[in-house]
């Protein structure tokens, strides 16, 4: 090993310059060493134009009414109402540079986790679901999780309690690994619809926010097969008032509007008809006005939607001014 000697200050100037390069060198190392570290590699991939659009929200960043946009992926993000949304919930399929636009503008970005029943009774595979998903959330500077079931579950399913002790594990490892982090489940307009009777009490006591998909209410009525709205509003109104009723906490509680519609074929007729008949059933801002009220009357934490895409963004004046309009039904109060 070679030892380095102190100068006594008379040293030629070959040598300072020989010193001089030494130390550049050392600092060269010292900052590539730096830069590899993970949490400098992390960094140095922010796909924002400022590192401070990577970091997430912190946890006391909160809002008195949360408004939460599903998006499915493409570039329509660009024409959202940011003024308004509190959370957007991404598919696999996202734009990163929504998550710099979502930050720009103090909004959270969380990641939609569909949840499959083979998982649910096996703890190894849990853990690793729940260690994948973290890492994911982790990687693309994300502020947290949503949690996406729609498998059939009653009160005597094997499956029942591994669902429940699911979702804990996710919201405690999320909380813990990721400071300030959302975690949100997805339930049916009303509970034990179509048999997802899931512990609908202790999963929303374990998550933060409980979102409830007040639509597609006609899907789980077996008794008659005829057009009618997506999202009527006594329904929607009696479905929330279910949860609460359950001893669920009604500031857990999100209630989802449709943006969406559906266009019924008649396929059954009296006599020959000359033309095929339908009937489209749609919300438009009257509709997502008079829903939104309910935010009020029962006290509910916010409004989502399902979702951003399907508006209309085109230059064209009147859509121009319809989506507009659907933006601002959101909070007529």
């Amino acid at each position: 090993m070679k030892h380095l000697t102190v100068s006594d200050g008379s040293s030629s100037p070959a040598e300072r310059m020989c010193w001089s390069l030494v130390l550049v060198q050392f600092l060269a190392v010292l900052a590539l060493g730096i830069l590899s570290s993970p949490r400098a590699a992390s960094f140095a991939r922010c796909p924002c134009p400022s590192l401070n659009l990577c970091h997430r929200l912190p946890a006391d960043h909160q809002y008195q009414v949360e408004v939460i946009m599903f998006d499915q992926g493409g570039t329509n993000w660009q024409h959202y109402d940011w003024s308004k949304i509190t959370t957007v919930v991404v598919s696999d399929d996202f734009d990163t540079n929504i998550v710099c636009e979502a930050h720009q503008n103090k909004a959270r970005v969380i990641l939609q986790a569909k949840l499959s029943l083979d998982i649910l009774s096996n703890q190894n595979q849990r853990k690793k679901w729940i260690s994948r998903y973290a890492s994911d959330v982790k990687q693309f500077f994300m502020d947290g999780i949503n949690l996406d079931v729609t498998f059939m579950i009653d009160n005597e399913s094997i499956f029942y309690n591994d669902l429940t002790r699911m979702v804990r594990d996710t919201v405690q490892t999320f909380h813990k690994e990721i400071p300030g982090s959302q975690v949100s489940f997805n339930a049916p307009w009303s509970p034990c619809k179509n048999n997802r009777c899931y512990d609908f009490v202790e999963i929303a006591n374990a998550c933060d926010l409980l979102i409830v998909a007040s639509f597609d209410v006609q899907s789980f009525m077996m008794d008659e097969c005829f057009a009618k709205a997506n999202a009527p509003y006594v329904e929607v109104f009696t479905g929330l008032l279910n949860y609460i009723r359950l001893g669920i906490d009604s500031k857990k509680l999100i209630m989802g509007v449709p943006w969406f519609g559906y266009d019924y074929l008649c396929e059954q007729y009296f006599e020959d008809p000359g033309e095929k008949y339908h009937e489209v059933w749609y919300d438009d801002p009257e509709s997502i006005s008079l829903k939104s009220s309910i935010l009020k009357k029962l006290k509910l934490r916010g409004i989502s939607m399902s979702s951003g895409n399907y508006l209309n963004y085109s230059t064209d004046p009147l859509a121009a001014m319809q989506t507009e309009q659907m933006w601002n039904a959101l909070c007529p109060f």
